[in-house]
């Protein structure tokens, strides 16, 4: 996939693309090489091959950094369809422009403009200045936090593993967290390490890290040299740190007696399974307490976490921190009576309140009205239906067991959903308008009575 298009070239269609639909499509392609490698014979561990919709879902999920999962990743893939999963979901954490972008580089090729911009769309950035060398860094740290990663969980697999077998779960579980993905090969998530303090301690560090946001990382690089954080840092770290304490402490406030998950544990048990679950529900999926045990209140929760997400050109889903924080200060400022959004010396830009309130109702209304499809199609809870809609667009991957029981069209609404939580509602959107050019007028001022 190359980045710098020519014009004398056969794809002169492609210049008529905007970005945001080129992004659309090159996502839409690896989906369906990973759907066409994944239909394979060699791909499944039995006789017979994946279904056409278990594959797409499949290929979708690991593509959008999901882990929501129809076929058990362990037991129904051989080693090919695992590595094929492995390689669809470091595609899709990295970026696909962005992994387009490296490979160039390595290749020791220019990125043009249009280049550039596709990087800015896919890792969404405010400028395009710094992008090239943001890849680079991307990369870096991406091998370094996978490396240390796959290193710290070898320390203590291999004291369940031989060999091979002992790396190879290592440096998929790494790849996974890092990611955010959520999918596993050892068949029942991380309920067999709920105790274990350092793969717990490691998925979690890889999670928050690569939740972060690659721009973020660079930033907190930078600070070593007294460099000061940006108003976009600040806020994530802000509301990073508020959402995890308030997730840990009100999850294991709700789970702390009950014997199904946190209640027949120590104290030290429930802490770690209380941190585990509030750094998970964001945006990463690995679970080490089945989700269909936890309390309804907890589940209300833990879709709101999932509907937040992690943050911006991070791994992760969801509307994302940074929105949140907007609209909270959006908030703040109108009940103030104060005619500018101010979020500590600085004064935020209307348009901004206005994207990520256009992007909190949209991502919502998609959320509520998948929500409803699937409740043609399923017998289950709403609640359940609820949190796998949620779930499944927020690209985090717990469920509350009913994936695999799911019908074509639940699963195709679920597809659909994975691929707008991935590229992004309001991105997907713009990429479905084909108009290019605004009409040069503006329309008389009307005044409309709210509340």
């Amino acid at each position: 996939m190359r980045i710098n298009f020519n014009r004398s070239t056969n794809y002169k269609w492609m210049h008529r693309l905007t970005p945001v639909q080129i992004l659309v499509l090159c996502y839409l392609i690896v989906i369906i090489t990973g759907f066409i490698l994944l239909s394979l014979p060699v791909a499944t561990a039995g006789d017979e091959s994946l279904s056409p919709i278990d594959a797409l879902f499949t290929s979708t999920s690991a593509t959008c950094v999901t882990g929501l999962t129809v076929v058990s990743t362990k037991n129904d893939l051989s080693l090919f369809g695992q590595l094929v999963v492995l390689l669809q979901f470091q595609l899709g954490g990295l970026g696909v422009m962005a992994f387009s972008t490296l490979f160039a580089l390595i290749l020791g090729r220019k990125i043009s403009l249009r280049g550039r911009l596709l990087i800015q769309e896919d890792l969404n950035q405010y400028n395009i200045s710094g992008l090239v060398r943001l890849m680079q860094y991307v990369l870096s740290f991406t091998l370094v936090f996978q490396g240390m990663g796959t290193f710290f969980l070898w320390l203590r697999l291999r004291n369940f593993y031989e060999g091979w077998d002992a790396f190879y779960h290592s440096i998929f579980h790494a790849v996974s967290a890092f990611n955010n993905a959520g999918f596993d090969i050892f068949g029942n998530s991380l309920e067999s390490f709920s105790g274990d303090v350092l793969i717990n301690l490691v998925i979690m560090a890889l999670i928050v890290f690569g939740g972060l946001g690659f721009a973020v990382l660079v930033e907190i690089f930078y600070r070593v040299n007294g460099k000061r954080f940006s108003l976009t840092a600040r806020l994530v770290f802000i509301i990073t740190f508020i959402l995890l304490v308030t997730g840990f402490f009100t999850i294991t406030a709700l789970e702390w007696n009950n014997p199904a998950t946190l209640g027949d544990l120590g104290t030290g048990g429930k802490l770690l399974g209380g941190s585990f679950l509030s750094v998970t529900a964001r945006t990463a999926g690995f679970n080490t307490i089945d989700p269909s045990l936890w309390k309804p209140t907890t589940l209300l929760l833990v879709i709101g976490l999932m509907f937040i997400g992690a943050s911006p050109g991070s791994t992760g889903g969801g509307i994302k921190t940074t929105t949140l924080a907007i609209l909270v200060f959006g908030l703040i400022s109108f009940v103030s009576g104060k005619s500018d959004i101010e979020v500590g010396k600085w004064r935020l830009n209307i348009w901004i309140v206005f994207k990520a309130f256009i992007l909190t109702i949209l991502a919502f209304s998609w959320v509520f009205f998948s929500t409803l499809g699937l409740s043609f199609f399923q017998d289950e809870p709403l609640l359940s239906l609820l949190f796998e809609a949620t779930s499944a667009f927020g690209t985090v991957g717990l469920s509350l067991g009913i994936t695999e029981n799911l019908e074509a069209p639940s699963k195709a609404i679920l597809i659909i959903s994975m691929l707008l939580g991935r590229v992004g509602v309001m991105s997907f959107a713009i990429a479905l308008n084909m108009r290019r050019e605004i009409p040069p007028r503006r329309l008389p001022e009307g005044h409309v009575m709210v509340g």
